[in-house]
């Protein structure tokens, strides 16, 4: 966050001085608004390109096995520019490099699921997903596993089979 407001006051100065330094070669034939103007409009700019590339450079920065399964676009009222092409403001991950699964029950896997968010800490939840029954149980205090591998006290939530977060969790079973 810090390194971007450096970005975007960097980019209003530099245009600002671009623009100045224009003016003065043509001997200030320029109004005298168009540069605090231009500084104003490099900064937006910057700011709208930070938040339309910050997706695909938390994407680049997922390590290996990291698969991202969702995405939550945004559009909001006070980024007008949102409404004609909105924003993903945060998106879930699935890390199938440690998914793991019981010999006795190969349809159900462990995954850490990892959810991204553009102003926000990533977190991370482990969660048991049955690809056969199209469920998924967050592995939160209280659930436990039986000696034969068999879930309990664990609360299932049924999803689509199509689900895009339950597919690519499920993938390689």
């Amino acid at each position: 966050m810090f390194f971007e407001l450096i970005g975007t006051i960097v980019a209003g100065i530099a245009t600002a001085l671009l623009v100045w330094a224009i003016n003065r070669t043509l001997k200030g034939r320029l109004p005298s608004w168009l540069v605090p103007a231009s500084a104003g409009l490099a900064m937006l700019i910057a700011t709208i390109s930070s938040e339309y590339s910050w997706f695909n450079r938390a994407q680049a920065n997922m390590p290996e096995g990291f698969v991202v399964a969702e995405t939550v676009k945004e559009i909001r009222l006070y980024r007008p520019w949102t409404y004609v092409k909105p924003f993903v403001s945060r998106f879930m991950a699935v890390d199938q490099a440690t998914a793991r699964t019981h010999p006795d029950h190969p349809d159900q896997r462990i995954v850490d699921l990892i959810i991204y968010g553009r102003w926000a800490r990533t977190a991370k939840i482990p969660a048991l997903f049955d690809c056969a029954a199209n469920a998924r149980a967050d592995l939160v205090d209280g659930v436990n596993f039986g000696s034969d591998g068999t879930v309990l006290n664990a609360d299932w939530l049924p999803m689509d089979a199509d689900a895009p977060l339950l597919r690519v969790a499920c993938a390689g079973t």
